[in-house]
């Protein structure tokens, strides 16, 4: 069982990654939009995209078992970046559910930019960059989401740095807890952030710079 305290010290004195002029332009196109002050808000448009690159890989490796299932060797690669695509997204939707139940006990309203239409047009907007991007080079694309998770990792730990009252909030829906059994929204935070370290890693790990993966005690098997 790893210390989730531990682990969020981990991630706010790592250095973060040396981000490409693109993730760089992204993500002050985030802070244009939101506000640099991280709000549940901010983090929760962060995971109405997060599972996006993940949906076009498993869909482009689908794609391609249709044209090279003869193959045993690339079914084998493929599948195995399928199901992590798969688990991936899935988690991902998982943040996103466990965010909008905190607003909701919070009795936060969205703000402006989680309006439907501007959602939607973020979300299409970043749906046609991960898949022009994936059809440039899925190489670059899993490295384009390393940093991606990257940046989601530092921004729920310096969130919980300035947010400590979230430790002693006791979780009490069955929703959250059916996401991690934990007894404080500070661990469900942490929780998240850890999830986005690991997805970075195996994002590391597919692009293969395996060097840039983020070692610690306890660290699950690669899923790529």
């Amino acid at each position: 069982m790893r210390n989730l305290s531990e682990e969020q010290l981990s991630s706010l004195n790592r250095p973060r990654m040396k981000y490409s002029l693109p993730a760089r332009l992204f993500f002050l196109s985030m802070d244009i939009f939101t506000g640099k002050k991280t709000t549940l808000a901010k983090a929760k448009l962060i995971e109405t995209l997060a599972s996006i690159p993940y949906r076009e890989w498993e869909l482009r490796k689908y794609f391609f078992l249709t044209r090279r299932y003869t193959n045993p060797d690339s079914v084998r690669k493929a599948m195995k970046i399928m199901t992590w695509s798969r688990n991936a997204q899935d988690n991902e939707y998982w943040h996103l559910l466990v965010l909008h139940e905190k607003m909701r006990e919070d009795t936060l309203a969205d703000p402006w930019y989680l309006a439907a239409p501007i959602r939607l047009s973020m979300a299409l907007a970043y749906i046609i960059f991960a898949r022009v991007l994936s059809f440039i080079s899925l190489k670059h694309a899993y490295y384009f989401n390393a940093q991606f998770e990257d940046h989601a990792e530092h921004v729920y730990a310096a969130f919980l740095r300035d947010n400590p009252q979230l430790n002693t909030q006791p979780v009490t829906s069955a929703l959250v807890k059916e996401y991690a059994d934990l007894p404080t929204w500070g661990d469900i935070i942490r929780r998240i952030g850890l999830d986005e370290r690991d997805h970075r890693n195996n994002s590391l790990r597919a692009c293969g710079r395996n060097g840039q993966v983020a070692e610690y005690p306890g660290m699950p098997a690669s899923e790529v």
